[in-house]
């Protein structure tokens, strides 16, 4: 006689604080020389070099994205009437602290671009590992609601797979993560100057598992 089984997915979905926020940070020059053009690109990278060694302790990782240097021309033909170059970093920042204040004294910087912050997780976050276990416990604990529901109780796991991957047609697991900016208010310090008081937005963790458990004979009467 074949022995029943109860067939469950077990899921957690919860908001976790982000762990890093990424800044972009473009440093432009223009000049109607090219070499003129580029010793002032070259100089403003130094300065935004410097001002981001003073945050160290703060920053993970700061990453070239993108160095251009083009010629501008005007109207149809080739007639080049200047040269404009650009340098973008992508700062990871850890200490949330201090944020705001980064933010501020890069946008200060002559000819720069800020954009940002955007919040995330580590692609190796304890909090993707704790919501797999944690969607195995609600598997595990749905498989023995339903069972002592009909009397019966389970007796060991048959099958445990990501969801989607058990053939049963349920949606695949994931996790969406919500980035962007919760709130920036823009206020003024006690030096007259502007401040920057930043929110990190919690961030979304999915995870789904399916399995199935060999159960004893169900009492019906």
């Amino acid at each position: 006689m074949t022995e029943p089984v109860v067939a469950v997915r077990g899921e957690i979905n919860r908001e976790v604080p982000p762990e890093i926020a990424t800044v972009s940070v473009t440093v432009s020059a223009r000049d109607r020389e090219r070499q003129p053009a580029l010793a002032r690109l070259a100089e403003r990278s130094t300065a935004l070099g410097a001002l981001l060694d003073g945050y160290a302790e703060a920053i993970e990782r700061r990453e070239t994205s993108g160095v251009y240097v083009y010629p501008e021309t005007k109207g149809a033909g080739e007639r080049i009437v200047g040269y404009r170059g650009s340098v973008t970093l992508q700062v990871t920042v850890t200490d949330f602290a201090v944020l705001g204040e980064l933010m501020l004294r890069l946008a200060d910087q002559d000819q720069t671009t800020v954009g940002g912050p955007h919040w995330a997780l580590r692609p190796d976050s304890p909090a993707y590992r704790q919501a797999r276990h944690d969607a195995i416990g609600d598997a595990l604990t749905r498989a023995r609601e339903y069972a002592e529901a009909l009397g019966a109780r389970i007796t060991r796991l048959l099958q445990l797979a990501d969801a989607g991957l058990s053939g049963s047609g349920l949606p695949a697991e994931g996790a969406p993560i919500a980035v962007g900016m919760r709130a920036m208010a823009f206020a003024a310090d006690s030096g007259g100057g502007p401040n920057f008081d930043l929110e990190p937005r919690l961030q979304h963790v999915y995870a789904s598992v399916e399995a199935r458990f060999a159960m004893t004979e169900p009492v019906l009467d």
